[in-house]
């Protein structure tokens, strides 16, 4: 399970821009997004580097945290 704090994300669009990046990269991944706390959960075995990068691709910050 990785944990990345995520800003930008506001609403339930973000959700879906972002569980899709991760999903594309691997998609048996499970994504799960807080947009309360500022954090996305992913169970992937995909590298949490290229998990970041995903994300920061669809235009939010994301840090591992």
């Amino acid at each position: 399970m990785h944990v990345f704090t995520v800003e930008g994300m506001t609403c339930g669009h973000c959700v879906k821009a972002v569980t899709q990046a991760v999903q594309a990269l691997d998609g048996a991944a499970k994504v799960d997004v807080d947009l309360a706390k500022k954090q996305v959960r992913v169970d992937s075995s995909a590298d949490p580097a290229q998990i970041r990068a995903a994300i920061q691709e669809e235009g939010y910050q994301a840090e591992i945290a």
